[in-house]
């Protein structure tokens, strides 16, 4: 008797902890933002979408849940950068509607600082072209509503040689977070040949401890395959070198980054460098191009043009609500290539799942003739049998209210048509 009675004492106690520990589960499940893959709702359509290799926002300071939007200096301002260049972008954001559509990120690249740490070892801006600080100019980009982002280097020095953070990694975290600015830029120059895994995670700890929540933004180059190993450490990484102003660079990069896919998702995003469009360097076709894949990769759509003086081609692309929409999908899953076709397999198919069941597909030229471009249900993974709405992002209309099997498109030369492939019910299609 007394033997039973001490088994069903240590049985409620196991009841008590059971409980204790499915609650725990509970609440953290009710609390923590999980990919929406958790929640049972959606799943992937088929293993070509796979993102197994994901970590639920591992990083964990809340941001990045889709990927960041915004502006950087350096592809067209390079090194000519000023405190009134900062301020009248965060204006033309404003005034032209951009921060509107999501792009409220206002990033300075290299060459704000100094050549030389002041007497005390702290990063100054320069002085001449940065005469009332950081602090005051970050001041005037949130008085617009917007977020403000500075560039430093995991190494010695900045690629444009001002002083690096390595090895001062907490003393400017304190100092960047004492200017109240929102994002980080992290570049890989005179690293010392130091190990990327161990050169990266520091800044991470020390942004952090200031208490201010800041976007980290790793830029490694993909030297490493930062893709393996940076979901614990930024919100975003570089997969590949810079990118340059032509179509041949473009194209290269995005199959570089296709070839992460699975490790993206929401908290930590593959980053194949900021955009191009409006440059001058490709035509109308090839950056509208960019700009699809770029947003159906679910890649970081940074402008890297002249926002105060563009053209209306640019301003149409940059600010096409439907494709960024795909890019800032809740769903957050990178699209990839599912296909391709023709000589040198120029004829290309890249898709990716969408919040309610529906599928982004986009048919890229790549050769330099027209062609008309199939997507075959098989070869984006859907049933050959499903039907399927069918909306071109770019004319912004129906093409097909109820395609089965396939559809098919005629794609300009470097051209870039992208569709949302909707589920019609039995009801509906009737």
């Amino acid at each position: 008797m007394a033997k039973a009675t001490v088994n069903y004492v240590k049985a409620c106690r196991l009841t008590v902890i059971l409980y204790v520990l499915f609650t725990a589960v509970v609440v953290t499940a009710r609390v923590l933002p999980l990919h929406p893959y958790v929640d049972g709702k959606a799943k992937p359509i088929v293993n070509l979408y796979d993102t197994s290799k994901y970590g639920i926002l591992q990083l964990g300071n809340g941001l990045a849940k889709t990927p960041q939007m915004g502006w950087n200096s350096w592809n067209y301002f390079r090194c000519d950068i000023n405190e009134n260049v900062i301020k009248e972008t965060a204006d033309a954001l404003i005034n032209t509607g951009l921060a509107r559509l999501g792009y409220n990120y206002v990033n300075i690249d290299d060459c704000w600082a100094e050549p030389e740490r002041d007497s005390e070892g702290k990063m100054v801006p320069d002085a001449e072209a940065f005469p009332s600080g950081m602090k005051a100019l970050a001041d005037y980009v949130h008085s617009k509503g917007l977020k403000i982002g500075i560039y430093s280097d995991a190494g010695l020095y900045t690629c444009q040689v001002r002083p690096g953070s390595l090895r001062h990694e907490y003393d400017d975290a304190a100092l960047f977070a004492s200017w109240d600015i929102d994002y980080l830029k992290y570049d890989n120059c005179f690293n010392m040949g130091i190990d990327p895994k161990e050169r990266y995670p520091p800044m991470r700890d020390a942004l952090n401890s200031t208490g201010r929540i800041i976007f980290y933004s790793l830029c490694e180059w993909g030297v490493n395959d930062p893709a393996l190993w940076a979901g614990k450490i930024g919100n975003s990484w570089r997969t590949t070198d810079d990118i340059v102003d032509t179509w041949e660079s473009m194209t290269a990069i995005a199959d570089i980054n296709d070839k992460w896919a699975a490790y993206a998702g929401p908290g930590g995003w593959n980053d194949p460098d900021m955009l191009e469009v409006g440059n001058g360097g490709m035509t109308y076709q090839e950056y509208r191009a960019h700009f699809s894949i770029w947003a159906l990769m679910k890649a970081p759509l940074l402008i890297g043009c002249e926002v105060r003086n563009m053209t209306a081609e640019t301003y149409e692309i940059l600010t096409n609500e439907e494709v960024i929409a795909v890019n800032q999908d809740p769903l957050g899953i990178q699209g990839r290539k599912a296909h391709t076709d023709g000589p040198d397999d120029c004829y290309q198919i890249w898709a990716g799942p969408l919040s309610g069941q529906r599928l982004v597909v986009a048919l890229w030229n790549r050769c330099s003739e027209p062609a008309t471009i199939t997507a075959k249900w098989g070869a984006i993974g859907l049933e050959s049998s499903a039907s399927y709405s069918v909306r071109d992002l770019w004319k912004h209309e129906f093409v097909s209210q109820n395609s089965v099997t396939s559809f098919s498109a005629q794609v300009e030369p470097h051209g870039c048509e992208m569709y949302v492939l909707a589920p019609v019910t039995a009801a509906s299609s009737t």
